[in-house]
C-alpha cells in the first residue's frame, strides 16, 4: 500500500502546557504528538500517523483521504 501524506499543523505549546510544540493531523481526529522543537514534533507525529492508520485498519474503519494543501501567497 502506498504511504499517504497528510497535512500537519505544528503550533507552540504554552508554558502552562509544558512548552515545546504540538503537531496535529486535522484529517485524522485525535492524531497528534509533541516535541521540544518544531522539527522534533514533526518527526514524532509520523509515528502517531502510522499508529493511527494501523489501528483504523485493525478496527475495519475507513482511512480518510489526505486533504490537499494549498499555499496562500
Amino acid at each position: 500500500m502506498a504511504k499517504l501524506s497528510y497535512p500537519v499543523i505544528v503550533s507552540p505549546l504554552t508554558d502552562e502546557d509544558g512548552g515545546g510544540f504540538i503537531a496535529t493531523v486535522p484529517d485524522l481526529p485525535g492524531c497528534m504528538s509533541d516535541g521540544e522543537t518544531p522539527t522534533e514534533a514533526l518527526e514524532n507525529v509520523q509515528d502517531a500517523i502510522e499508529e493511527w492508520l494501523d489501528l483504523a485498519r485493525k478496527l475495519g474503519r475507513d482511512i480518510p483521504a489526505a486533504t490537499q494543501v494549498t499555499e496562500v501567497a
